[in-house]
């Protein structure tokens, strides 16, 4: 494996990960190559590069991690050209989020990721924390029904239409929206519609959503919240149940029942302990790996597939290319016009 990019991010985040995974790093890359030598040195990779180019020839390799910023013209994530030059040199690919703003530039990759039968994986790190993965496992149980709703929360500003499509500008909401998103298409599907409202004051916004199997949503960026306040707080309606997921590690399962009487009961807690919500919640006192933020947020665990992948011959099935344009189509509709309805896949039939 090689790592093009050196930044902080990568050191905090994904560089720490390997030493769960069975991965041989074997070069690292950065434009400053005296920060790619410490960064080899620091996570014991034989070689250094300023040019990922030079390490695409002379290295033998089997996949390439990307972890990289933006391109100073147009805001568009560098990791766009590098995917393609990587594909074409016949290896596999891990990109950090966000992928590219742009379907096209996703339909170019997946027309090259087919024909060289190499794979490319997104890093939707919440696809894979501990938390969402749990939810979705209770989303699963006869019990909790069907999704009929859902709502996710989260900080972000969406800047004024007159600067939408200044790449520079955006580039944060870029970065950021795809939590929210991500979490959504993972527990609920592919969006149908999507609607919104925005504050003028701050660039907050409600987005109304309408999701190909009939479930209905509620995207709200809360630009304008404390920076003291938890980020997000996701909540998803059943049959007769519902959960909630709050800070992005508990998580709460009210599972089916009845309240009392009305006017008559005088106990809130009901008699038939399978009617109790049952609630999961880390401790942090013992030196758990779910205890470190790289399995906390599912860094470790999105890597650890990406392996299982390459090592089996395996197309990955969550955060893949497919993903990516949902993504890159929802990130499109949030440049059009506010309370206008944006189609983003054709409706199933119920």
């Amino acid at each position: 494996m090689k790592f093009v990019g050196c930044g902080g991010h990568s050191y905090r985040n994904v560089y720490p990960t390997f030493q769960y995974a069975p991965i041989d790093l074997v070069a690292v890359c950065d434009f400053d190559l005296e920060k790619a030598r410490a960064y080899a040195r620091q996570f014991g990779a034989k070689t250094a590069y300023s040019d990922y180019r030079d390490m695409l020839t002379k290295e033998n390799l089997d996949a390439v991690f990307v972890v990289t910023s933006y391109e100073r013209e147009d805001g568009e994530p560098q990791s766009t050209k590098i995917v393609l030059d990587v594909l074409e040199a016949g290896l596999h690919v891990w990109i950090e989020k966000p992928q590219s703003g742009k379907p096209d530039n996703i339909r170019e990759m997946m027309a090259l990721s087919e024909q060289k039968n190499r794979y490319v994986f997104v890093g939707y790190k919440k696809a894979f924390s501990p938390a969402y993965v749990k939810a979705k496992e209770l989303m699963d149980q006869d019990d909790f029904g069907s999704l009929t709703s859902c709502s996710v929360r989260y900080p972000e500003s969406l800047p004024p239409l007159e600067k939408r499509r200044d790449g520079s500008r955006m580039r944060r909401f870029l970065d950021h929206y795809v939590h929210p998103a991500s979490i959504l298409y993972a527990l609920a599907g592919p969006i149908h519609s999507m609607r919104r409202l925005r504050d003028r004051r701050r660039g907050a916004t409600i987005t109304l959503i309408d999701f190909v199997n009939g479930a209905i949503g509620a995207m709200h960026l809360t630009a304008g919240q404390s920076g003291m306040s938890p980020l997000e707080r996701v909540e998803l309606i059943g049959e007769g149940s519902n959960l909630v997921v709050d800070n992005g590690i508990y998580v709460t399962y009210y599972r089916p029942g009845k309240r009392g009487k009305y006017g008559r009961t005088a106990g809130f807690i009901p008699d038939e302990i399978d009617m109790a919500p049952l609630t999961w919640s880390p401790e942090f006192s013992l030196g758990q790996l779910y205890n470190k933020n790289i399995f906390t947020l599912g860094y470790a665990q999105e890597i650890l597939y990406f392996c299982d992948c390459v090592l089996n011959q395996s197309p990955p099935e969550y955060c893949n290319l497919e993903m990516a344009l949902e993504m890159a189509k929802i990130y499109q509709g949030f440049l059009c016009t506010d309370d206008e309805e944006i189609i983003i896949n054709p409706r199933s039939p119920l």
